[in-house]
């Protein structure tokens, strides 16, 4: 259909002074002099070959035809608008960046991932694995520096920490307390596990990037709570990586201590177990992490409800 239409800035000056009944409240409001907007109602005029306003001395006021004119005018306009914010929404929103420690990426967040991008499919989400998330013997501030949060680009963290944080919205999502775990295969093995002493007989796999952290567990400290002595509990195979340590017991080599919300999926799947119900507890936890100014954007928002309803499945009654 071919629409014979007045330029839009014609259209847009009228309504505005039309609701104001002044040229140059009008200008104001549209960044333009009164003049300006004196020549686009003309335009508009002369276009409709009518008058739509009486031009009083110290006055202005709508004729007839400006009054029948202005309720469509208006409505036209809102329904511009409406599209505009519309098309915006779905298109070029900007990437949503979430940094997240590795073994978290891989073991929790992206098996979960799958819920959330069908529900979010147009989101343009982008996650970066990083030790620099996770709180070290000196504790690092959060930084946001490589995404200027004046664009479209939204980036929050997920931290592995204290907490403190000062001057970002924190929200603690859940504890990480460790526990033993094994393949299957080991339950089979010549050497049973039927009771905490018999852990002196297991290979002991040791995750040194962890123990470098002040959050970090040690077979010393499993040891201890399960009251067994005289264990050398540094003996074992020991990996700079917690994926590798991972893989390790998976393929039965020995025994891991393993965050117990970053094993759930598998121990439920049965590629590994827990043979006893003792945990090396920490003052660590996963914290969402967002910039205040970026919260209220419909992408964090999204992403931050999906994110915690899927946190306070490990710990259902533990407030945030």
């Amino acid at each position: 259909m071919l629409y014979r239409l007045p330029p839009l800035g014609a259209l847009r000056a009228f309504e505005a002074a039309a609701r104001h009944l002044s040229f140059k409240n009008a200008a104001a409001e549209l960044s333009v002099t009164p003049t300006a907007v004196s020549h686009q109602i003309r335009t508009l005029e002369e276009f409709l070959g009518l008058s739509l306003f009486n031009r009083l001395t110290r006055a202005l006021e709508l004729t007839p035809q400006g009054e029948v004119m202005l309720p469509k005018v208006r409505e036209g306009m809102e329904c511009f608008a409406a599209a505009v914010e519309n098309i915006q929404q779905h298109v070029n929103v900007g990437r949503l960046i979430v940094v997240v420690p590795p073994s978290f990426a891989t073991r929790w967040l992206v098996p979960r991932l799958r819920r959330f991008a069908e529900s979010e499919h147009s989101l343009n989400l982008h996650i970066i694995r990083s030790l620099n998330a996770i709180d070290g013997d000196q504790v690092q501030a959060v930084e946001f520096d490589n995404v200027d949060l004046r664009q479209e680009d939204s980036l929050v963290v997920i931290r592995f920490g204290t907490g403190a944080y000062p001057g970002l919205h924190v929200e603690r999502m859940f504890g990480s307390d460790y526990i033993a775990v094994c393949s299957p295969k080991l339950l089979e093995s010549d050497s049973p596990l039927r009771d905490p002493a018999d852990m002196r007989h297991q290979v002991l796999l040791h995750d040194d990037a962890t123990a470098s952290e002040r959050s970090g567990p040690s077979w010393e400290e499993w040891f201890r709570l399960a009251g067994i002595s005289a264990v050398d509990s540094s003996a074992g195979p020991h990996f700079s990586d917690s994926g590798l340590v991972y893989v390790a017991a998976l393929d039965g080599l020995g025994m891991a201590l393993a965050s117990k919300p970053l094993v759930a999926t598998a121990l439920a799947q049965g590629r590994l177990v827990a043979p006893f119900d003792i945990a090396v507890g920490q003052n660590y936890a996963y914290y969402l992490v967002i910039p205040a100014a970026i919260s209220t954007r419909p992408a964090v928002k999204a992403f931050r409800k999906w994110l915690i309803e899927e946190a306070q499945k490990e710990e259902p009654c533990r407030p945030n």
